[in-house]
């Protein structure tokens, strides 16, 4: 049969046709598609003449498009739905991937024809695409010597093989942590539909008649502020945060530390001091000083907010606190003292409403924007839904999917990416997912969603907007393929909406009376909302810093003992808790381990929030949830990507730098 991943697809919008594919044709694809690029690299390099903006930059931007196809289904089938093929596979690829990107930039031919390259007279776009590309030869290593060149190589493609083991050892670990309970007595103060989803884990798992308590990614788990048997809570609490150091196969502190130190050895072959300052330099942040003055700023405020919500909660509790009484005493805290109830609140938030008459509603009263879902169009698993989005006349924008159940063969957390990007050259329209992790319901029972999971569906349905709403010339310039510390910002403005009154208004009814949210629990809800932000930034606050803190060793520094050595870090760092562990420890830390995306890179969700907590204010004075507002923030940001330089598309939007006053009074750190 002919393999459906070599020749674009005929579905609309160039959806793959996942019916088409099976596990068999990723491999040939890929390998394919590295071949004909670099096929296709060469035949820009032996171009006659002299380089020009056509037979070079835009023969780059052209060049690619079988294996951008291939990889993105794979990469895509990797993180939502592997089997053991693609796991192996996956291991295989990495590689192949890493020494591709090390071919092309570090190809010195290929180089000194962008170094010719005369910028004058280009647009600005044009012009911005070329100085993209020489910063991306000089940040591989282009001007290395052959001896350094290839050592870099070498470097890359261990960091890849190690990256990927650690994720797949990460998901597994997951996995295996999760907590199997003989009968529904140890789940009291659960609510019904989460014994359900428990009870349906289980089933799926082998264990019939039993309860199984999964795990999402971060260490806090969402069971431990309902669970009224506090050992049960004790279990999971350290199940969660055990993931990743407990000896046995699934262990990573032997991959963390080769990596760390791989990654210390790269920076310096590129003239770096360590890999925190190489990481910074590819960011909107001025400098790595500027990122460390602003988490140091803020780490006192937020542990001394954290210890006055602890002293509220030993108070309540009685006695003595442990980590894993936290969430439980907090949410008593709120329901006595703030009158709410987040258990509760979820009969109110049912997914299907969530999404119909929330997330695309609020982008409907912003943008203009339709969505139409298309039961013609099938996604890579069952789960996996699919809308049309349409412009406010009619015409095709894209397709956006959806993928909000967590299963076995994906990874946790929740996250966006591309199957296709926008590109004005290409005549291509966007293709983009959300997936998240939500516990499936039993067959016809409601999918209903606790607050971190409805901020979560608004939050990442931010990042599909930037995709969808992408109008750039150039694909390497489209919708979220900007610096680390500014993708965030969209995806952060849009979780604003979630509580919007006119938003909340028209999604927050009761899944089986239709009764609206009431008022009462509105305001009360609005009260509520610092606190918990003592915990919430000190947590943060202790990934972002232990991320840094593993980044700016040098090969000699990297320690044996891991556990011993993110003990050190967090209390240098001034954030060390007796009872708030990271909400990564370095066992489960995919961010900045399963890959390099967010390595020396995870202060950018706070970095992106200065930026969003402005913006809000923005919005907030200029009447909120208006067409006017929605398509200026639109114009200006969201269908710009990396097209200029974002800051400059902030300073466009909002008239001036971000300031940070705005996230102080947010997370009550004034």
């Amino acid at each position: 049969m002919t393999n459906p991943l070599l020749s674009p697809s005929t579905l609309p919008f160039g959806l793959p046709p996942f019916a088409d594919i099976d596990d068999a044709h990723y491999a040939e694809a890929v390998e394919a598609g590295l071949a004909e690029h670099l096929a296709e690299i060469q035949a820009i390099v032996d171009t006659p003449g002299p380089a020009t903006f056509e037979n070079t930059a835009l023969a780059m931007e052209r060049s690619g498009r079988l294996l951008d196809r291939a990889a993105a289904v794979f990469f895509t089938l990797a993180s939502a739905d592997a089997s053991d093929t693609i796991r192996e596979l996956e291991t295989r690829l990495s590689p192949l991937f890493s020494a591709h990107q090390d071919a092309v930039y570090l190809n010195r031919g290929l180089f000194e024809r962008f170094a010719a390259l005369d910028t004058a007279g280009l647009d600005a776009e044009s012009a911005r695409l070329v100085e993209e590309y020489l910063k991306e030869f000089r940040q591989s290593g282009i001007r290395l010597d052959d001896a350094g060149r290839e050592r870099l190589k070498a470097v890359n493609a261990e960091l890849a093989r190690l990256g990927t083991e650690f994720g797949q050892r990460a998901k597994e670990g997951m996995k295996s942590a999760a907590l199997l309970l003989d009968d529904d007595a140890a789940l009291a103060g659960l609510p019904a539909d989460d014994v359900a989803s428990a009870a349906e884990a289980a089933r799926a798992a082998g264990h019939e008649g039993k309860f199984l308590l999964t795990l999402i990614q971060p260490s806090n788990q969402p069971a431990l502020a309902a669970l009224e048997n506090r050992e049960v809570r004790r279990r999971l609490y350290e199940a969660s945060i055990g993931r990743g150091s407990g000896g046995g196969s699934l262990d990573v502190r032997d991959l963390v530390t080769d990596m760390v130190r791989l990654r210390a050895e790269k920076a310096g072959l590129l003239g770096f001091s360590n890999y925190a300052e190489l990481t910074v330099d590819r960011q909107t942040a001025p400098d790595f000083a500027a990122v460390q003055a602003m988490l140091t700023r803020l780490a006192p405020a937020a542990v001394r907010n954290a210890d006055a919500e602890g002293e509220a909660l030993a108070e309540i509790a009685g006695h003595p606190l442990e980590a894993w009484d936290w969430a439980y005493y907090s949410a008593r805290v709120k329901r006595e003292r703030y009158a709410v109830d987040e258990q509760a609140l979820r009969p109110y938030f049912e997914l299907d409403r969530v999404l119909n008459d929330g997330v695309f509603f609020a982008a409907n009263a912003l943008y203009g924007i339709t969505f139409h879902e298309r039961s013609d169009l099938a996604g890579y698993h069952p789960d996996v839904r699919v809308w049309e989005v349409r412009d406010p006349d009619g015409t095709g924008l894209g397709l956006f999917l959806g993928d909000y159940y967590t299963r076995d063969s994906k990874r946790g957390g929740a996250w966006m990416n591309a199957l296709v990007e926008q590109s004005g050259l290409l005549d291509t329209r966007p293709v983009v997912i959300n997936n998240l992790n939500i516990s499936k319901p039993p067959a016809g029972e409601p999918t209903l969603l606790t607050l971190d999971e409805l901020r979560t569906t608004f939050h990442e349905f931010g990042h599909a907007l930037h995709g969808l709403l992408s109008a750039v010339t150039y694909p390497r310039f489209s919708g979220t393929n900007v610096p680390r510390d500014f993708v965030e910002y969209p995806s952060q403005v849009n979780e604003m909406w979630a509580m919007w009154p006119e938003v909340l208004a028209n999604y927050a009814r009761h899944h089986a009376t239709g009764e609206a949210l009431p008022q009462e629990v509105v305001d009360k809800l609005n009260a509520a909302l610092l606190w918990g932000e003592g915990f919430g930034t000190t947590e943060y606050l202790g990934a972002a810093l232990l991320d840094l803190a593993w980044h700016v060793l040098d090969g000699s520094e990297v320690p044996e003992d891991v556990l011993e050595f993110e003990a050190k870090a967090l209390a240098a760092a001034g954030v060390a808790h007796r009872l708030i562990p990271p909400r990564y420890r370095t066992g489960y830390f995919q961010h900045i381990f399963a890959g390099d995306g967010y390595a020396a890179g995870y202060y950018s969700y706070i970095w992106s929030e200065v930026l969003d907590a402005d913006t809000v204010e923005w919005f907030k004075g200029n009447g909120g949830l208006t067409r006017a507002n929605g398509d200026f923030f639109r114009a200006e940001l969201l269908a710009r990507g990396n097209s200029r330089d974002p800051l400059e598309s902030f300073r466009a939007f909002r008239g001036r730098d971000a300031e940070l006053e705005p996230l102080l009074k947010r997370r009550g750190l004034e």
